[in-house]
């Protein structure tokens, strides 16, 4: 995972002093490193049956998508409020100052189906617990969750992980 790892950009002090932002998007344009990061998401889930892949808004379209595809299975889209334009479910979350709320369309899932989890990065697990909670309320069997960075002081994974899901990162970095 050295050239996954290599492949993402940080910026330091963004949004705000003291934060190291672990950026993506130069990973996604590494047509190397991105397959690589696709591929080894998807590895910890080889021979489960897996229904559907759903991705948190914006980076997980990217890789969500990509890993739907390589499955050749449907993508859910999980947006923030009032983003999707048909009838929706929505679950809120704690922020450092305040709430927000994750949505999903009522029809994306069904009783039953199996789901994988995506998004690029794992902090404090906040949107990735909303998100499993609302999968759960349709009905949804959350099988995984998959992200290509994980931030372990700040204990989001371990955070999904005692809500039962499975939890699966390519690369750590330290600090925030």
């Amino acid at each position: 995972m050295e050239h996954v790892k290599a492949a993402i950009r940080t910026i330091p002090d963004y949004p705000k002093p003291g934060i190291m932002f672990r950026d993506v998007t130069t990973l996604l344009g590494d047509a190397r490193a991105f397959r690589q990061a696709v591929d080894a998401m998807i590895a910890p889930h080889a021979g489960a049956k897996i229904d559907k892949v759903a991705g948190i808004e914006a980076r997980g379209f990217i890789l969500g998508g990509a890993i739907a595809h390589q499955l050749s299975i449907g993508f859910v889209p999980i947006r923030k409020k009032g983003k999707l334009p048909f009838a929706t479910i929505g679950q809120s979350y704690e922020l450092e100052y305040g709430t927000d709320e994750v949505e999903m369309h009522t029809d994306a899932v069904s009783a039953g189906e199996r789901v994988l989890l995506v998004d690029d990065l794992i902090a404090t697990g906040g949107t990735a617990e909303a998100a499993i909670k609302l999968l759960r309320r349709a009905g949804a069997s959350v099988e995984g969750a998959s992200f290509v960075v994980d931030l372990p002081e700040l204990g989001g994974a371990d955070r999904i992980r005692a809500m039962d899901v499975p939890v699966a990162t390519l690369v750590a970095f330290e600090g925030h």
